[in-house]
């Protein structure tokens, strides 16, 4: 071996070795993949990867992808070895409380970690959105000498990765749209947790993706550092096509259990690390051990980052001279700064004697406007649009032909587009918004879990929000799906009433900065609620404020309503205090945000010593127990929908105001 060869096969053991002994300590985790995967990773952080290491947010650094996070120690190494804050301490108390390294990578929590991922298939299709953002920002800032951004998205991605189907998915309209700056190294080696991978797994990968419009390239030996280097070298000349680069690599390189399921996900056992280490020719003692020459190799990542983002920042500087306003905007949209005054003007949109119209219609004037304010706004849906009112007029298609458009099309694929609006939101620069209809909530909701997990700004548009829907039936009228969002931590889901309120959720989603927020809108046209003898829709920022009452001061019974059922509440209402009731009605679009206000603002609302209440949503009852307490009483749905007119279906399910007005008697006994 050269000198150089010498060294980077040290590297490479020091890679693995920092795995198997991590796992070992904690007694648990995944030795396997680090060991057959350190010579791939090692090249292309070595040789390629544009990073910083004393700056893991610099906006023009390569993003790299640990799409297989169970093979977190493979990361946690590399991130040491380079020179992020994550000492060797932390590699030692892997998976442990309060450690920077946790079994899966989780964002935002270890320095250079770019994604959440563990979930296998969802780091593959964030890295698919982050391509998107790169050439989306590309398109709109850079200019002829004066280029700001440019950079690769590059992933590992492993055997299961390739079974899932948001893989697929996400594969497929990443060829379509020639991302020729994402690169993907698969770790092809054959093993998964119940053996081979021939017992599920005999498709020809390299075909698929070529079908796709990928640039394939191998099988090549992913041990090889000068195979996997030219790999990657054709995979960057490759300009017009994402590149997949198949490596054939041997899980649990160097144990005696190699190439076998046994070292996918648990400790080899002192005995096996022992031979391993033997094999290798690597000392036994002391665990962690990390050369001196290799540290020092690998820590040269700090001095080239360093020189690539100050580089980075005159030719940003020399973008400011010659184009100033570009470059102000520029850096705010990195920022996630909204424009001064993007939203004045905003409630001229509806005015009192606006006829009735659907939220989704609502929000699609709102977004418009929105558009015309807010640069960084871009997204699209499943092969929607012209349902969910989402398409931004007069602002073009980000596609085959066009890249400076702000419309995205993603098919008919909601797991993916909900995985790559994430990848979007994390590279930072954008604020993406993805459109389905709610029952299809349930194809994206394991992206929607690790967007609200991460933090993410990721603006869901759901219409067809409820029975509401009418003659499509019970396939597509939503029932549990409102519950099944408002069970995700961090998630916050909004359902106005109207039009005014639909303005509102649009707010209160671009002034969330921490995390997603699911926006739930109607199909039916619903009346514009005259505000000048009802409370400001901008109740909708604290979740729930009172929209009338019969009488000031403590009432006999409070009406909740959430969406297009605090109509009904409010009619109700209104019935009831003819009779004599003292009755106040709650507009409740958002639990969320309700629940976050103090104490006394919520007890000002719906006062504890009231036990008479009445929630009334077109969904499940579960979870209304909350706010209307075990005394109270919920009008929503015991079952799944029906094809039929819509007020016939509210008629039959009972979601009146006959009914609710029915249940507020009850519970006062009259």
């Amino acid at each position: 071996m050269t000198d150089q060869a010498t060294l980077d096969q040290e590297c490479i053991n020091t890679i693995r070795f920092l795995a198997v002994d991590a796992v070992q300590k904690a007694r648990s985790g995944h030795p396997g993949t680090p060991m057959g995967a350190a010579a791939m990773a090692y090249t292309l952080w070595d040789r390629f990867l544009r990073h910083n290491p004393r700056n893991p947010a610099w906006p023009d650094r390569d993003r790299f992808i640990l799409s297989a996070g169970h093979a977190s120690m493979l990361l946690y190494a590399l991130l040491h070895l380079t020179g992020y804050d994550l000492p060797l301490e932390e590699l030692k108390n892997f998976r442990q409380w309060g450690s920077k390294t946790p079994g899966h990578p989780e964002y935002d929590l270890t320095p250079g970690v770019e994604t959440t991922t563990g979930p296998l298939g969802q780091g593959f299709a964030n890295g698919v959105g982050m391509a998107i953002a790169e050439r989306w920002l590309a398109e709109h800032y850079n200019r002829p000498e004066h280029e700001i951004i440019n950079h690769y998205t590059y992933a590992i991605v492993s055997d299961g990765d390739m079974q899932e189907g948001v893989t697929s998915e996400a594969a497929s309209l990443a060829g379509t749209l020639r991302l020729g700056k994402l690169i993907y190294l698969h770790d092809d080696n054959d093993i998964q947790i119940e053996g081979s991978t021939d017992i599920v797994f005999s498709e020809n990968v390299a075909r698929r993706f070529e079908a796709y419009g990928w640039q394939v390239i191998g099988p090549i030996d992913g041990h090889d550092v000068p195979a996997v280097e030219t790999a990657i070298g054709q995979a960057q000349a490759e300009t017009e096509r994402p590149s997949l680069i198949i490596c054939k690599t041997i899980i649990g390189y160097g144990s005696p259990a190699q190439a076998t399921a046994k070292v996918h996900g648990e400790p080899l056992g002192e005995e096996n690390v022992r031979a391993a280490k033997e094999t290798l020719g690597w000392p036994h003692e002391p665990p962690f051990y990390v050369p001196d020459d290799v540290l020092a190799h690998m820590r040269k990542a700090v001095e080239r980052g360093q020189a690539a983002e100050q580089d980075w920042r005159q030719r940003l500087d020399a973008y400011a001279d010659a184009h100033p306003d570009l470059a102000a905007q520029f850096q705010a949209q990195l920022r996630g700064d909204l424009p001064d005054g993007w939203d004045e003007g905003l409630d001229a949109l509806f005015p009192p004697d606006t006829p009735p119209i659907a939220t989704r219609n609502a929000s699609g004037q709102v977004l418009n406007a929105l558009a015309q304010r807010i640069h960084a706004l871009t997204g699209g849906s499943a092969d929607l649009a012209p349902s969910t009112k989402t398409t931004l007029i007069g602002y073009g298609d980000f596609g085959l032909h066009e890249y400076y458009g702000h419309n995205m099309h993603f098919g008919v694929r909601e797991h993916a587009m909900g995985a790559i609006a994430s990848g979007m939101a994390l590279h930072g620069g954008v604020i993406p918004y993805a459109a389905t209809f709610l029952t299809f909530a349930d194809y994206m909701r394991p992206p929607m879990r690790l967007a609200a997990m991460m933090g993410a700004q990721v603006i869901y548009v759901f219409t067809h929000d409820s029975i509401g829907l009418g003659e499509d039936g019970p396939t597509h009228q939503p029932v549990e799906h409102l519950m099944n969002l408002r069970a995700v931590p961090n998630l916050t889901v909004i359902r106005p009433a109207d039009a005014s309120e639909t303005l509102e959720a649009w707010r209160a989603a671009l002034l969330n900065r921490e995390g997603p927020t699911a926006l739930i809108f109607t199909r039916q046209k619903l009346p514009v609620l005259d505000r000048t003898t009802l409370a400001p829709a901008g109740g909708l920022q604290r979740g729930a404020y009172v929209l009338w009452e019969s009488v000031k001061g403590t009432p006999e019974v409070i009406l909740v309503g959430t969406g297009s059922e605090v109509h009904a509440a409010l009619d109700a209402g209104k019935q009831l205090a003819a009779e004599g009731v003292n009755v106040r009605v709650v507009s409740m679009p958002s639990w969320e945000l309700f629940d976050e206000q103090p104490a006394d603002y919520r007890e000002n609302v719906k006062p504890s010593a009231v036990r008479a209440r009445v929630a009334v949503e077109a969904g499940i009852e579960l979870g209304w127990e909350h706010y209307v307490g075990l005394e109270g009483a919920v009008v929503g749905m015991q079952g799944f929908g029906a094809s039929a007119p819509r007020e016939v279906l509210y008629e039959k399910f009972g979601i009146t105001v006959a009914n609710v007005a029915a249940k507020a008697k009850a519970l006062l006994g009259r």
